[in-house]
């Protein structure tokens, strides 16, 4: 049996058609892609890319709380930058890279074309 995730405090309440995570049979925590959502302000916001980096992984950060897990249970990630240059790709990693200070989970980054913001991010964590 999932469990759904569909309202996260401090995440935006979106009408589109997805959950903003999945517990799937008890085992993983499928988290859909965030972006730099910055609830002091109630919107996204596109500063920096690593300015977007580290509000787009707090984001993550409240889902995977929600669901009851902690960052260190993260297993894999897919990262999404709206222009993938040398000068962005540095800018995450550092932003990324601080975030976890620990064991780094799985990786993937893919340049790609995203609406008005720089940097989305999804994950996958194991469940206790």
């Amino acid at each position: 049996m999932n469990t759904y995730i569909k309202t996260v405090k401090d995440l935006p309440k979106s009408g589109l058609p997805y959950s903003a995570g999945i517990i799937a049979e008890g085992k993983f925590l499928f988290i859909s892609g965030q972006g730099p959502y910055d609830p002091a302000l109630g919107k996204f916001t596109r500063g920096s890319v690593a300015e977007q980096t580290k509000l787009t992984l707090e984001c993550l950060r409240r889902v995977i709380e929600e669901a009851g897990a902690s960052i260190e249970d993260i297993v894999s990630c897919r990262a999404y930058l709206q222009q993938l240059t040398e000068k962005n790709f540095a800018e995450f990693n550092e932003a990324y890279g601080a975030f976890f200070p620990g064991n780094k989970p799985t990786r993937t980054t893919i340049g790609c074309q995203l609406m008005n913001i720089d940097v989305e991010i999804d994950c996958v964590v194991k469940m206790a």
